[in-house]
């Protein structure tokens, strides 16, 4: 059994509308996927998905002829390849996948099989005005959500804390309501400060007193000691740890008692393996894992996957602000989009792998040289 080929693709879905990202001025007129797919020697392949891994051509030779089941020999490498490059996580995700369907098992069994249900939350992604958010809310909670997350960014403080006590007008606490405030990475072009932690503090007061569920990303990402002095002054829980990439970074995150919420992403940090691990270890210590999924269906598909099948958790997020960020945008390599059912829940099947299947006449009438936004 060996590993014979490595194959990616690039992939661009036009989208008009645009959709204006509230944590990027640029409104995005492609929606760009790049795919991995990884082939053994008897015809499975498997498929993964996140960054655009330009430059991995260099690292395939450390792949090909491999045991595809040897998963962490597999961790190891990508880690070494991270470290030197760029995020190869999408790798990870296609191994995870090839070696389900060789095992015969889907991926949350194999990480643990604690459960193949969970609850997904609403992670809104555009900055609309105060009526139109309370209507997204109003929308989220008959569809069966439990929870929305709102994104702050807007020209003023006041009018991103005006959303916030609007939908709790409007729906009482039918709806949990979360807030990112998007101050742990920016753009490249951003190069506006992050906020002070008296900044941050200044906020989670405010969003206490709107009984907000938790308070995402206040402080930049290594801001440790800030972290820590926020969870000891509030009552708010504190999310982060999206971007943060390295193992010893998130152990300062725990041992520093920094987070109550940790919520990396199997595409983009340590892997499926790595983060099965730090599940665990996070639930261990009496605090909530439960990732990133923003991107396309396979990559949340990865995390429904990796923390149902490891950990319990209130819910997970789940990319939703539609027309602009629809199901059917955001899943478009796949045959069938992802989808929660009436009480908000996500049930995984028992097909091997990630049990997901690719829509080749889309992702053909899609292809492109490249993985760009506009």
């Amino acid at each position: 059994m060996a590993i014979t080929r490595i194959e990616i693709t690039h992939h661009q879905l036009p989208l008009d509308p645009p959709f204006p990202a509230s944590w990027d001025p640029q409104p995005r007129t492609r929606f760009p996927v790049t795919l991995v797919r990884v082939y053994d020697d008897s015809g499975q392949v498997g498929i993964g998905s996140g960054d655009a891994m330009y430059g991995f051509g260099d690292f395939q030779r450390y792949f090909l002829g491999q045991d595809p089941l040897d998963l962490e020999r597999h961790q190891a490498v990508l880690a070494n390849i991270e470290f030197h490059a760029g995020r190869p996580w999408p790798m990870d995700v296609a191994l995870w996948d090839l070696a389900g369907k060789i095992l015969g098992q889907p991926v949350w069994r194999l990480v643990g099989g604690r459960s193949n249900r969970i609850r997904a939350y609403a992670s809104s992604g555009v900055h609309r005005p105060v009526a139109e958010m309370v209507r997204l809310a109003r929308h989220v909670h008959e569809r069966g959500f439990p929870a929305l997350k709102v994104r702050f960014g807007r020209p003023s403080l006041e009018e991103d804390l005006a959303v916030v006590a609007a939908i709790r007008d409007a729906l009482g606490d039918a709806l949990a309501l979360m807030v990112d405030c998007n101050q742990g990475w920016r753009m490249p072009w951003d190069v506006r400060p992050p906020w002070t932690l008296e900044q941050a503090l200044l906020v989670a007061r405010r969003l206490e007193a709107e009984g907000v569920y938790w308070m995402e990303e206040p402080l930049h990402r290594g801001d440790y000691e800030g972290y820590r002095q926020l969870r000891q002054a509030v009552s708010i829980r504190i999310a982060g740890g999206e971007m943060t990439r390295e193992p010893y970074e998130f152990r300062e995150l725990l041992t520093r008692d920094c987070l109550d919420v940790f919520q990396p992403d199997a595409v983009c940090s340590l892997g499926i393996g790595g983060l099965r691990k730090l599940a665990l270890e996070v639930a261990q210590a009496g605090k909530i894992f439960t990732p990133h999924t923003w991107g396309n269906g396979i990559g949340l598909m990865a995390n429904l996957h990796l923390t149902a099948g490891t950990v319990d958790t209130p819910f997970i997020e789940f990319p939703y602000d539609p027309p602009e960020w629809s199901l059917e945008r955001r899943d478009y390599p796949l045959r069938q989009a992802i989808d929660t059912d009436e009480a908000g829940y996500i049930t995984l099947s028992e097909a091997p792998g990630l049990g997901l299947e690719l829509d080749e006449d889309r992702l053909a009438a899609t292809a492109s040289r490249q993985a760009t936004f506009a």
